[in-house]
């Protein structure tokens, strides 16, 4: 058993049923995995471009983040790209998709939550500006989906540790996560 700032994450791989889980449209919806939150961010756009703050720390989503421990990071991703399953014994994410579309795969792998085994998918970036909040014990990914690259700003509440991440196959037996085009 490993522990994090909020008490012991008991890591499992759950058996889920095949599919993607429930679509989250709301950043309200009760489908959200338990400690997982999303909220919209703000873009200001004008004839130039478009101005958006992707974070305050100690403020929003960030509202525990420490600016010691802070570290903010991007990843750039081509069309088609998959990047799951990871996990984290103790760090926080904030993704922030910046351009692209991302279709996000969220699993809950913590073996005492309330919400252990579910999954979640969430389409975020340019068409739905949301930052997501992805606690610890929560397996995640994603996929860019559509014709651009996607660009992913993430901030995270720990600096970079390679033995805080964990790593699942996209195509685990046991999340059964269909990366298929669902709506064809």
């Amino acid at each position: 058993m490993s522990t994090s700032a909020v008490g012991p994450v008991r890591i499992s791989t759950p058996h889920c049923e095949p599919g993607i889980g429930n679509i989250i449209r709301t950043v309200d919806s009760a489908d959200l995995i338990e400690g997982v939150r999303a909220q919209a961010y703000d873009l200001w756009p004008d004839d130039r471009g478009y101005f958006l703050e992707v974070v305050r720390i100690r403020q929003g989503l960030a509202a525990s983040f420490e600016p010691e421990t802070t570290q903010v990071s991007s990843a750039l991703s081509y069309p088609g790209t998959i990047k799951a399953f990871h996990f984290h014994q103790h760090q926080t994410d904030l993704w922030v998709p910046m351009s692209g579309v991302f279709q996000v795969a969220l699993v809950d792998l913590r073996a005492d939550s309330p919400t252990f085994g579910r999954k979640n998918t969430l389409y975020l970036g340019s068409l739905k500006p949301w930052q997501l909040l992805i606690p610890p014990g929560v397996g995640h990914g994603y996929k860019v989906v559509g014709e651009s690259s996607g660009v992913l700003v993430y901030v995270t509440n720990q600096l970079y540790n390679p033995r805080d991440e964990g790593r699942i196959a996209y195509n685990d037996a046991s999340i059964q996560y269909d990366w298929e085009t669902q709506h064809k």
